[in-house]
């Protein structure tokens, strides 16, 4: 059997080797237009950043040693220019001789990759202007910074590729600035967790401007300025990250089904429309695994796994691909950040009756050294209580909080199936109860209406209008704001009315909780609690 995959990366590179480790009498070969293959897209920013220090280290598998590996022909520099289906050919060109090639197949894979969004607009091909795609991207940035070209940078692009870059060009003592068309930058997380980490980036010395349009970067021959619709921006460097484009292009002549942002439709077993045609990776369209609709999940995670799961039904079993939750962490200066599954927005717009909580939970004992917190978001379904989604941002391993959600969603999980597991504890790891359980109770506690609360985005939008802050911390810490020390708060306050409306406020909630629950003892009806404290929001008198 004759399999010919097109791209050689991630996808391209996994489906082919596991192809050989199950079936050695597969004639496997890839054809792709770089010169390398199977390289650490993933890790570019920390090589700009020094943290990887050998651009060797970039390159997983040279073509000659990963043929050696595993029995696989891998062209380099060689540019697929047409997919015949009818004949099961494909013709190619070789970059080098610029000869063109006909390579036979029995089943072909598409794993084509994609490739950076280029603006149209002046001043893209000046010196100074970099992309974030391939090795020779992330070492050229570096040879310019090491060469004391650049001193100040503007990165365009606020996901989470622009914001590592931004990261470790703060860290090679670069002034940066992020510029982003949309409202808020980390895309995939509710406006609340974006607003903070934009404040949290400020706060060390990466300005972000969301809302605004790049227009222009001017220079004689090196970039010099960056023009935005709001302002004009010194830079020495400007980093293009406004996304990527998959590469299909050269499908638009074939039957094969493309959906509309170019990517290729496949079904659960990584089919396309045509037989014996398959696409994984970036230039494949994928399920969301809690909606079932189409989803693009370009993702060097989700591109190994459908690789290995295309990998075995061309050999003959039959798997199915249940689908991406949209799963993504990323390392900032002096935060991590992570979320799966649904948005509290996108939750509500599929017709969810949609509860969720902001807690701010300890990540570990809080007595031991290192020791940190969470802020940690949870959407749930308020009548199934059903999982549906997580935010999380830490200094810690938000991934061990993000990778427990995912196991939950996948299993299709409600609070009540999860609010008791028997999860890892000892002090240099997590709490007694797991900074995730605490939340889950916090929750549950929120639908089963012993905890009275408010949003962090309820209050942003003016939901507590009206109501007298209370400052619930252990000792005075709203300047202008009545306090109130729980401890002593053994009957009826005098200087405060049954009915009136209340908002309680601590550093994390926990405190302002405890002091809710025993003024409703007392007979006090009107109160709420500020989800994430002082910690997450910022108190307006």
């Amino acid at each position: 059997m004759k399999v010919l995959i097109i791209g050689g990366v991630a996808a391209g590179t996994k489906v082919a080797a596991k192809l050989k480790r199950e079936n050695r009498n597969c004639q496997v070969t890839i054809l792709t237009k770089s010169k390398d293959i199977s390289y650490a897209g993933c890790g570019l920013p920390y090589y700009v950043g020094n943290v990887i220090q050998e651009k060797n280290k970039l390159i997983v598998n040279t073509p000659e040693s990963f043929s050696n590996l595993t029995g696989v022909e891998v062209l380099t520099e060689v540019e697929v220019l047409r997919v015949n289906p009818k004949n099961k050919t494909v013709e190619a060109l070789n970059l080098k001789t610029k000869d063109t090639y006909t390579h036979e197949y029995d089943k072909l894979v598409i794993a084509s990759g994609a490739d950076p969004i280029k603006p149209l607009i002046e001043g893209t091909n000046l010196k100074g202007v970099f992309f974030m795609r391939t090795p020779d991207d992330a070492i050229s940035l570096r040879s310019s910074i090491e060469a004391g070209e650049i001193k100040r940078a503007v990165v365009v692009g606020g996901g989470f590729i622009g914001l590592e870059v931004a990261e470790n060009l703060l860290a090679q003592g670069i002034k940066v600035s992020v510029i982003d068309m949309a409202d808020h930058i980390l895309p995939g997380f509710d406006s609340e967790f974006a607003h903070y980490t934009e404040n949290h980036l400020a706060n060390h010395g990466i300005i972000t401007l969301t809302g605004t349009k790049l227009q222009a970067i001017l220079g004689e021959e090196k970039v010099e300025k960056v023009i935005t619709d709001k302002r004009t921006i010194k830079a020495d460097a400007v980093i293009l990250s406004l996304g990527i484009r998959a590469n299909t292009a050269f499908l638009n002549d074939t039957d094969i089904e493309l959906i509309p942002n170019g990517t290729i439709k496949v079904n659960e077993f990584l089919e396309t429309n045509l037989v014996d045609i398959y696409a994984v990776g970036d230039c494949a369209c994928i399920t969301n695994r809690i909606t079932q609709t189409p989803t693009w999940s370009p993702m060097g995670s989700s591109a190994n796994i459908e690789g290995r799961i295309l990998a075995q039904n061309i050999n003959g079993k039959k798997t199915s691909y249940k689908g991406v939750l949209g799963t993504a962490v990323a390392k900032l200066p002096e935060l991590n950040v992570g979320r799966t599954g649904l948005t509290e927005s996108a939750a509500k717009a599929l017709g969810f009756n949609v509860e969720t909580v902001v807690t701010v939970v300890d990540d570990k004992a809080h007595y031991y050294p290192d020791a940190s917190i969470f802020i940690i978001k949870i959407i749930a379904d308020k009548l199934t209580k059903k999982l549906l989604g997580l935010h999380v941002l830490g200094k810690g391993a938000v991934d061990k909080i993000v990778d427990i959600a995912v196991t939950a969603l996948s299993m299709n999980a409600t609070l009540e199936d999860i609010e008791n597991m028997d999860l890892a504890y000892a002090p240099p790891f997590s709490t007694a109860i797991h900074p995730f359980t605490h939340t889950v109770n916090i929750l549950l506690n929120k639908i089963h209406g012993e905890l009275n609360s408010i949003t962090p985005k309820e209050y942003l939008e003016g939901g507590a209008t009206g109501y007298k802050i209370v400052d619930a911390s252990i000792n005075p810490s709203i300047e202008g704001a009545f306090y109130i020390d729980l401890t002593k708060v053994n009957g009826e306050l005098p200087d405060l009315m049954r009915h009136e409306k209340l908002l309680l406020i601590c550093a994390k909630g926990k405190r302002a909780y405890m002091l809710q629950n025993r003024l409703k003892y007392f007979g006090y009806t009107n109160t709420l609690v500020l989800e994430g404290g002082s910690t997450f929001n910022e108190i307006i008198l």
